[in-house]
This record gives structure tokens, sequence and C-alpha cells, in this order.
């Protein structure tokens, strides 16, 4: 009893003085919120002055402007989420009290059943949340809205990006916000300033970007990886969150080994599952798949992956699909020894990365997960996934390409336009005698003429071109290309 008695004081105490540094805390960020405030010379001239009492200025540095609803609306979430963090410091105080009282019926001492426990909510529900709020306060630089969407009182500064106005998230406005070198001079690279750049969509999507972007600074990014995919999807890429920190399975597990992950499927504890129909791999390769691209036929099944490109005839006996389905070992022959570094833009789980990393050769996976932790298996492989949709330009420098591989990715549906695009990027990439490989890309048989030019205006050297039927109405067009050299 007299243990008992000891342990709950000595935890009394040690919350009590947990609460006293919280109210010092949260007096001492007030003070020096209010310091920052009033000590700030612009505020004082002028204050009469109708122009001068929409906006106050921030010391050298910081943004011209405030919003200060904003910066209310910021300063209640902090209080919140401090009053928040109070109610758990209470409630877990009756939990490890109540754990206590337990220990003691058992006989076991009570710091040894608490510590550990205690050590994590330290860390995960006191420490975090307040190194949290203290970012916040810091980072409160929001650009006000200006009306006129002129500058803002300096004749030198550039006018205010419409933008800034137009969306309503903070952390959206603060993005897109001219970011000015901190001496004034221009970087080594010749620039003045740095933008924060967002996809055309994004003004047409402004209502799901908001929602993506009201997030707190430095804490964890809520789950909500299929809005920003979504978005992405819509054309609003590349993302601008940027500054919360993923959250990862509570399971995960250290992954295969490299011989060993190739052919295998990866724990499922390793993928957060929250946003998927599926929470398995056994799942995903027995589901009955229906047509669509948000799904991809088998290719969680590893048996079957492994046949493919490589074998000639299926295990039944029976022959290939088509002539459409060239092997791997066929297409290297066309440049012995010269096809090292590769792009695959397809709808898949990096099978065909893995397949030509057991022949020395270095695959990106373009991935995105459509229905299905693509991207995820493609990493527990062992392979790299690009995380990319295909209205973005690519992200590799120009001819640095030795191939480029896709399969499942860009059919009949593709508008001209947009494979024009494309099909002009991935040229731009390959370098001279880099292959293009096209691997059974569908389409309607009255559509095929349009398509075919698509890919002969490039005037590439054609190692093998195949059309074959895929059924009445509808072909396979498969191609090996090289690109000719334009010195």
């Amino acid at each position: 009893m007299v243990g008992f008695c000891f342990a709950r004081c000595r935890f009394t105490r040690l919350m009590a003085a947990m609460q006293l540094a919280l109210g010092v805390f949260v007096i001492f960020m007030s003070m020096a919120s209010l310091h920052r405030f009033y000590a700030t010379n612009s505020l004082l001239p002028g204050l009469d002055d109708p122009a001068h009492c929409a906006k106050f200025h921030t010391v050298a540095g910081g943004y011209a402007g405030f919003d200060i609803r904003a910066l209310a609306d910021r300063v209640d979430d902090v209080l919140v989420q401090l009053a928040e963090l109070q109610d758990k410091l209470e409630a877990t105080a009756l939990k490890i009290g109540k754990k206590t009282k337990k220990s003691k019926a058992r006989h076991r001492p009570a710091e040894n059943m608490t510590l550990a426990e205690f050590r994590r909510f330290l860390e995960d529900e006191v420490i975090h949340p307040l190194y949290s709020a203290h970012i916040a306060l810091r980072l409160i630089r929001i650009p006000r809205p200006d009306p006129d969407g002129g500058g803002d009182g300096d004749p030198g500064a550039p006018a205010v990006d419409p933008l800034v106005n137009f969306f309503t998230a903070e952390e959206t406005r603060k993005y897109v916000t001219a970011k000015g070198n901190r001496d004034g001079l221009p970087s080594v690279y010749g620039t003045n300033r740095t933008y924060g750049t967002v996809g055309h969509a994004c003004v047409l999507m402004r209502r799901e970007l908001d929602e993506y972007m009201s997030y707190d600074v430095g804490a964890h990014c809520p789950d909500d990886w299929d809005l920003g995919q979504r978005l992405m999807l819509g054309g609003c890429d590349p993302l601008p969150r940027r500054r919360c920190l993923a959250l990862a399975s509570k399971f995960f597990t250290r992954p295969l080994p490299i011989n060993e992950s190739l052919w295998a499927l990866p724990d499922d504890g390793n993928v957060r599952w929250s946003r998927y129909h599926c929470r398995g791999y056994r799942c995903l390769s027995a589901r009955n798949q229906r047509r669509g691209y948000d799904r991809c036929v088998g290719c969680f099944d590893m048996d079957r992956e492994k046949r493919r490109w490589v074998a000639t005839a299926e295990p039944n006996g029976t022959a290939a699909a088509s002539l459409a389905d060239f092997r791997i070992d066929d297409v290297l022959a066309a440049k012995p020894g010269e096809v090292r570094v590769g792009l695959d833009v397809s709808v898949g789980t990096g099978s065909f990365a893995a397949r030509m990393r057991e022949r020395n050769v270095t695959i990106v996976s373009a991935a995105l997960n459509l229905g299905a932790p693509f991207a995820e298996t493609i990493a527990l492989r062992g392979l790299v996934p690009l995380y990319a949709t295909m209205s973005q330009r690519l992200p590799l420098f120009d001819n640095t390409m030795d191939l480029i591989h896709t399969a499942g990715f860009f059919e009949g549906w593709v508008d001209l336009q947009l494979l024009d695009f494309v099909l002009f990027d991935w040229d731009r990439v390959l370098r001279p005698g880099g292959l293009l490989w096209v691997d059974k890309f569908a389409c309607a048989r009255k559509d095929l003429d349009d398509y075919m030019y698509m890919f002969l205006q490039f005037r590439y050297k054609k190692h093998r071109w195949v059309v074959s039927f895929k059924s009445k109405d509808e072909v396979y067009l498969s191609a090996l290309l090289e690109k000719p050299p334009r010195s």
C-alpha cells in the first residue's frame, strides 16, 4: 500500500510539473507573439491612415502583408490544440492511475508497468504537439488579400500574384507567394525570387485543393492520399503539400532481401490499406477483376507475372496470346550491351523492371495507385516507383534513357493531342539510338491509322512492327522503334 501511494504521489507531482511547463510555454509564446507584433516599426507610423489600418508588416525578411483574420484563425487553432492536449494529459493520468492499481494487485512495481508507455505518451502526445504549436506560431506569415491585386506598398516590389488572393487555404497562399532571396541579391543561379508552381487545374479544383492543403504545418499528414491523387489525375500537378510528416503502416516490417523480393508479394503489414477496397494482397490477387484503368488483371499473381516477356507459350501448352507479344531477350538483342537504364510507363507492380533487373538493366517504373497499392508494391519489391501522371513533363534530362517501355497505360481512349505531348516528351528523354517499345497498344480498328501516325511521325527506325487482332473491332499495335540521331 505504501509503494502504491508513493508511486501515485510521484506521478501526480510529475503531471503537475508538466501542466506548469505547459502553462509557461503558452504564456511565453503569447508574450513573444505580442512582442513581435508591437516591435514592428512599420506598424506604428500612419496608424490613422486607412491604407495602413488594413495591414501590418513583419520584420525584415518576412512577408509584406498579413491577413489578420487568418492570423486569428491560426492562433485559435493552436489554442484548441493546447486545450485538447491538456484533456489528453488528464485522461492519461486516470488511465495510468488505474494501471498502477492493477500492478499493485499483481504485486508488480508500478514504475515497470508505466515507464515505457509514459515515455511514448510524452513523445507522441506532448512533445510533438508542442513543437507543432511552436512552428505554427513562428510561421504565421500570411499574405493579406489585396482587392486591387496590386503591389504591397513598395514601388519596387512585384505585383501580388492573383493566385494569392484566389485561394483561401493559408498554406496554399503561402506556397504560391514569391519567396525573395534573404539578402535581396540574385542567387548563384541568377534568380531574385522563387515561386511555388501549381497546375492550371488547381484553379479549377480550388475546393478540393483547399481541403487538401488544410493541414497543420509540422504535424502528421492527413490520411487522404487518394484526394491528392485525384488532384493529380485532374491536372493539379505537382501537388503543393510539402510541410507535414507522411504516415506509415503501424505494422511495417523489414522488407525481403533483393534476391527474394523481386518475385514475392510483400507483407500486408507494410501497406496502409485505409483507402483501398481490399485489405490485403490475397484479396487483390483473387478478386474478380473488371476491365478498366483502376485495376490490373493478374498484376498481383506472381506466378503469372514470372512468365511475362520470357515465355513463348502458356503453361497449358497453348500458343501465346498474339504475335504482338515480344520477348525481352529479343528486344535487347536489337541493341546488344547498349540498354542500361530505362523507363517503364505501364499499369502494374513493376514486373517488367524486375525482369530487366535480372539482366542488369535499371528501370524506373511510372506508377499510380489506381485502385491498388502499385507504388508501394514496386518499392517493396526492391524497385523504383516514379509517382507521376501522364500530363506531367518527365523529371528526366534530355537524351538520357536507353529504353522506354509502355504497356496497358495508353490505349485507344487517349486524346490524340495529349498523346502527342507525351510522345514528344518521350522522344526528348530518349538518347540517340534509344529504343521505344510499344507493348500491345490497344485501340479500335477504325482509329488505327490515326494512332499509327502518332508513332510514325518521329521517323524512328523500325526493328519490329506488328498489328494483330484483339477482337472483331479492336486491334493490338506492338512496335520496337529506334530513335535516330539528330545532330
